[in-house]
């Protein structure tokens, strides 16, 4: 079990209870009680400030549970074996008080029963009768309201500090959860971004380097594409921090793949048909939707070496739907090794709870669809 902090105030504040009231029956000589009157006050005295340094103590080094529990039972002890008042005995309820915090609620109750078999057992050794005498009486019933009492601020207050710490325990793996999330959603940007730009760029220079004897004008055209990329790359980086300052612009999905099917470069030639009404998807509906789309064109310029790519959107009153074909190499789903672009994909649309078709085969060409429900609470 973990340790708890107990009510720092409960002790000190009985120390002093206890100490005020013992010497106030000293001085007015209302008490008798073992030894000479000025050695048993000042032991009482002394053993009462040892109990206050005891606690300041267990505060500085919490861990030393097992032994401040012995000390502070040997002291108490001494404390009501000193005092004449017999005020003293409400200490004992500080035993299953202090440890229901340190050791649970079972050792708490058994020291609890041990502090009223120990007072029983006194006054069956030193008063006959006792069950007769209504003091006697009176301070055992006393001592058990205590101690109930006491099990119950401890019940409570080590509740309470259990729900705060497992309160902290949820907070830091929302956090966790949270920070994780930002991270994937950054890295799918990244990828879907400038991966796409930088694969755009990476074949335009490659372009440029083969025709450079050959075809100056092509490798001039090719170098002019490569630096249109890096505008568009500069501008989603833009975008991206727009984003992260919280000024993300809605996109308009239909402009934004045009302007994809118009980044030219390299072959595959590409191609968009939009058709139905953006309104009631938000931003993480068309984003998904466009990221899917540029995922299937970096894929079929870079891997799949196709001729033409098609991109068609049908945007309807329940649901958006992307369809992405190409006329390259293909490859078998089953089997290929998803890379860190189709599972981004996935994870972006599962969460605006859509889904992810891949329809291809060796030599066949593939076809990429995604499908967004629309969403029934309005535009976001």
């Amino acid at each position: 079990m973990a340790a708890y902090v107990p009510v720092r105030w409960v002790a000190p504040l009985l120390y002093g209870a206890v100490l005020v009231g013992g010497l106030y029956y000293a001085a007015a000589g209302l008490g008798e009680g073992p030894g000479p009157s000025g050695w048993r006050t000042a032991g009482f005295v002394a053993a009462i400030g040892a109990l206050f340094a005891l606690e300041a103590a267990v505060r500085r080094r919490p861990a030393s549970r097992v032994p401040a529990l012995l000390a502070r039972c040997g002291l108490i002890v001494t404390v009501v074996l000193l005092d004449a008042s017999g005020l003293s005995q409400v200490l004992f309820v500080l035993l299953p008080f202090t440890a229901y915090f340190a050791f649970g609620r079972t050792t708490a109750l058994t020291l609890g029963a041990l502090c009223l078999a120990g007072l029983l057992t006194s006054y069956v050794l030193t008063a006959p009768g006792w069950y007769r005498d209504l003091e006697h009486v009176s301070d055992l019933l006393m001592l058990t309201v205590g101690l109930v009492l006491a099990l119950s601020m401890a019940a409570v207050a080590v509740g309470e500090q259990r729900a705060r710490l497992e309160l902290q325990e949820y907070a830091d793996r929302v956090a966790a959860l949270s920070a994780a999330a930002e991270r994937n959603r950054l890295a799918r940007d990244i990828h879907d971004s400038l991966g796409h730009h930088l694969t755009a760029m990476s074949v335009q220079l490659e372009m440029a380097s083969d025709f450079r004897a050959l075809d100056p004008d092509a490798a001039q055209r090719a170098l002019n594409e490569a630096r249109q990329s890096v505008r568009l790359a500069l501008g989603d980086v833009r975008q991206s921090v727009h984003a992260l300052r919280d000024e993300t612009v809605r996109p308009a999905l239909s402009d934004a793949l045009v302007g994809l099917a118009r980044e030219g470069g390299p072959p595959p030639q590409v191609t968009v048909e939009v058709s139905g009404d953006e309104d009631g998807y938000g931003t993480a509906e068309l984003t998904a939707l466009y990221r899917a789309a540029q995922e299937g064109v970096t894929n079929a310029r870079r891997h799949a070496l196709a001729s033409r790519v098609t991109v068609v959107v049908r945007l309807t009153g329940d649901a958006a739907r992307l369809v992405v074909t190409d006329d390259g190499r293909g490859f078998a789903p089953a089997t290929a090794a998803g890379g860190f672009g189709l599972v981004g994909m996935r994870e972006r649309v599962q969460l605006v709870a859509g889904r992810v078709e891949i329809d291809s085969g060796p030599g066949a060409g593939t076809r990429l669809t995604v499908t967004v429900p629309r969403r029934r609470t309005g535009v976001t």
